[in-house]
């Protein structure tokens, strides 16, 4: 019989360590092919200050996915991470099914990048900055003056591929800019604030572009944004991050049924006055006031029958009164104002 610290055993043991580690390895590289962006008890630390808070990702391919929160929140740092260019203190993280920071070199040409800068070169034509990013992409001209001609069709651009950078508008900027991250083909696509300082027209054609990119393409938008229409309007997912700490993830749908307060909107004349009162009734949790209008927040169950009984025995001028439950960017503002 062969005793219990014999050699044998030891090996056995050894191979059976050996061989779980490897199927849990390659269970964990499986999932992460599967998925655009995965991270575990993701943890950044700068000295004393944790700018990551234990951050768990799991993002599908082919969507657009917002990453939101208000300055400060980790947005960066996480980009950072996620491209290789910063370690994590702790955790795992995975793009594209690279194991970072592991696998960066892998990674790179696999990913296109618009972050604060457009990265136009203002002394270039239209086509001619396409031309020098794709030469440093190592991409064959041929192949590069065909995808440009796809890529401005496609954003607009057309008609301005022999203007100069300096001649384009700040939207024209952006969109060059989303055409030179898009030029070698990538998986997925990082984009910080792609409508920043944009009119109205401009963004609604960008939004328009990026949607069927994302149709014709089949890539993956990793989008972060202060503009929460925008957000609820191109983002299949969403993930709400405040100081490091993820705070809640789903499509904007989801988030603002499981988060928002009912609504009450009243429209008319006479509620300056009644403003701190309307305060103290039962179940309102906030009240604000813009001309001609009241909009009262309540916490879990609205009471519109008493506060328009208190309205209207109160002097107030009532014209209408409507039970809403919100929007997303309501439901945004009230989750991080809870957080804080």
């Amino acid at each position: 019989m062969t005793s219990p610290g014999c050699p044998k055993v030891s090996t056995g043991i050894r191979c059976s360590t050996m061989l779980l580690l490897a199927c849990l390895e390659y269970t964990d590289r499986i999932r992460a092919m599967e998925l655009a962006i995965e991270t575990r008890g993701l943890t950044r630390d700068f000295g004393a200050f944790r700018a990551l808070d234990d951050l768990n990702l799991a993002v599908p391919r082919g969507i657009v996915f917002g990453f939101l929160g208000p300055n400060g929140a980790g947005k960066t740092t996480t980009i950072r991470i996620l491209l290789g260019l910063l370690r994590p203190t702790r955790g795992e993280v995975w793009t594209l099914g690279c194991r970072l920071p592991q696998e960066v070199s892998r990674l790179r040409p696999r990913v296109g990048v618009l972050l604060e800068s457009s990265g136009v070169y203002a002394r270039l034509s239209v086509k001619a900055n396409l031309e020098f990013f794709g030469a440093l992409y190592g991409l064959p001209p041929q192949e590069v003056r065909a995808r440009a001609r796809e890529l401005l069709e496609v954003l607009g651009l057309s008609e301005l591929s022999s203007r100069l950078g300096s001649q384009l508008s700040t939207g024209e900027r952006r969109k060059l800019g989303i055409a030179r991250a898009l030029l070698h083909r990538p998986e997925l696509l990082f984009l910080d604030e792609p409508t920043a300082g944009l009119d109205a027209p401009s963004t609604v054609a960008l939004h328009e572009s990026l949607q069927r990119l994302v149709r014709q393409e089949g890539i993956t938008v990793f989008l972060t944004t202060h503009h929460l229409e925008e957000a609820e309007r191109l983002c299949s997912r969403v993930a709400v991050l405040r100081r490091g700490r993820l705070l809640a993830e789903g499509s904007p749908q989801e988030l603002a049924a499981r988060f928002q307060k009912p609504l009450v909107v009243v429209r008319g004349q006479g509620f300056e006055r009644l403003i701190e009162q309307i305060r103290g009734l039962p179940g309102v949790v906030s009240v604000e006031q813009a001309p001609g209008e009241l909009r009262v927040l309540y916490q879990d169950r609205v009471e519109s029958a008493a506060l328009n009984r208190f309205l209207v025995t109160s002097g107030a001028e009532v014209e209408e009164l409507v039970k809403d439950r919100g929007e997303f960017e309501q439901a945004f503002l009230e989750l991080v104002r809870e957080e804080a």
